[in-house]
């Protein structure tokens, strides 16, 4: 066989191993990831290749997250991202994510982690999927980073060679803040069920002038989709921008049990309403039969008393005080914390390992008291 210089032969020592694992990865037993590959999306948005150290391949649905554990500065801290890379390809999955100003995770993200660097994971978790909402037409509206989900939705899709109809809806700042445009367009060019349409804020002087501009309104979808309303709808990005699309939706009079949405708020906790403190003061007042216990949180030298019928995480919100959390499900393990004495129930959905639970640890959220306790927090 001829090889071509500075080509690899069959034999020649010189050629890349290539390892095609048929095994599954598991993170319960080998939760150890290495980062393979870097990729500079926007100015302030970064795509993190990563794959198992010991080669394996990754199963999971479209839309779902992982949960990571990030140490910064001597302490261990957990955030959620969602897969932004398809299964359809399983050797390696990927996360993008935006640089949000003040986040400890996401700029140590940026500026720490280079390929050959390890991180630990826990997943894949979540139920924001197209798979388990299979239609014939789907709608997919993203605002921001939180175009990622839709993005692996939509390589599983394209990869696959699927017909569905896809409408592809993105709204970002600038041209500029496009998340994966150049690929987007590239699917719309290639697929006839696939349409991308962008929506920009506003431009800046050298901006390319294309698409639409503004916010989405009832008339701008109208516009896009005059069949929204028969389309699956998938929505993810800022709090405000959920809000005004479920608004919107309502109005126009769509069935909202066609509606899916995700959302996580991973570097801030949102301070409690104000209502909700106070009816939770009432029932407190209201059944005077149910027990209370004393928790203790010993970093921030804090004591409450908690319902035994409330959770730990609730009870803290109520009292004004700022922990980690987000899903509220015991799902992604962002308030996993360290019990340091006492018992509590706790009742989850694969946010932490039976191992971890033998060593003290506990999810804040799904977890309610059965005696005091004392939390390292």
């Amino acid at each position: 066989m001829k090889v071509l210089e500075g080509g690899f032969g069959p034999h020649d020592e010189k050629a890349p191993a290539l390892r095609l694992p048929d095994e599954l990865w598991d993170s319960e037993n080998d939760d150890a990831l290495i980062c393979q590959a870097v990729r500079q999306e926007t100015a302030d948005v970064k795509t993190f290749v990563l794959r198992p150290v010991v080669p394996r391949r990754m199963r999971f649905q479209p839309g779902q997250f992982m949960t990571y554990a990030i140490e910064i500065d001597g302490e261990v801290i957990n955030r959620c991202y969602t897969i932004s890379s398809a299964p359809t390809r399983p050797d390696t999955f990927s996360i993008t994510v935006k640089r949000v100003p003040g986040g400890p995770v996401s700029n140590w993200l940026h500026d720490n982690l280079v390929p050959g660097m390890q991180i630990k994971a826990l997943g894949p978790m979540g139920h924001f999927s197209c798979y388990a909402h299979p239609a014939e037409k789907y709608l997919f509206l993203s605002g921001g980073s939180g175009i990622t989900p839709l993005m692996s939705m939509a390589r599983t899709f394209h990869d696959l060679g699927e017909q569905e109809d896809i409408i592809f809806v993105h709204n970002a700042r600038t041209p500029a803040d496009i998340i994966f445009r150049e690929e987007l367009e590239m699917m719309s060019r290639l697929s006839v069920n696939f349409r991308f349409v962008p929506i920009v804020e506003g431009v800046t002087p050298l901006s390319p002038t294309f698409g639409l501009r503004g916010r989405l309104s009832a008339p701008m979808l109208e516009m896009i989709a005059p069949d929204f309303r028969s389309r699956e709808i998938f929505v993810c990005g800022p709090a405000p921008y959920m809000a005004a699309v479920r608004e919107l939706l309502i109005k126009s009079g769509f069935d909202m049990s066609r509606y899916h949405e995700e959302s996580f708020n991973f570097e801030a906790l949102p301070v409690p309403d104000k209502e909700d403190v106070a009816l939770g003061e009432a029932m407190l007042e209201a059944a005077p039969e149910v027990k209370t216990f004393r928790v203790e949180f010993t970093r921030t030298r804090r004591a409450i008393e908690v319902p035994e019928n409330m959770t730990v995480l609730e009870a803290a919100k109520r009292a004004g005080m700022r922990l980690p959390s987000s899903c509220t499900q015991g799902l992604c393990g962002t308030c996993k914390s360290k019990k340091v004495s006492g018992t509590v129930e706790m009742n989850h959905q694969g946010g932490i390992r039976q191992r971890e639970i033998d060593a003290g640890m506990m999810l804040l959220c799904c977890s309610k008291p059965t005696s005091d306790l004392v939390i390292e927090r």
